[in-house]
C-alpha cells in the first residue's frame, strides 16, 4: 500500500471532522476547510491507487 493512500485516507477523516465541527458551530469558513481537505485527500488515495497499481500490487 502506497504511503499517499494512508495520508490521502487520513486527510478525508481530517475534513471529514472539520466540515461536521463547522456545520455544527455555524462556522462557514471551517465547514469549507473540512470539504477542501476532503477532495484533496480523496485526490491524494486516488494518486496513491494508480502508484499501487503500477507497483502491481
Amino acid at each position: 500500500m502506497d504511503k499517499d493512500r494512508i495520508v490521502g485516507s487520513a486527510k478525508q477523516i481530517k475534513g471529514t471532522v472539520k466540515q461536521v465541527v463547522g456545520k455544527v458551530a455555524g462556522d462557514a469558513k471551517l465547514e469549507a476547510e473540512g470539504n477542501a481537505d476532503k477532495i484533496e485527500g480523496k485526490v491524494q488515495n486516488a494518486v496513491g491507487g494508480i502508484k499501487d497499481t503500477l507497483k502491481g500490487k
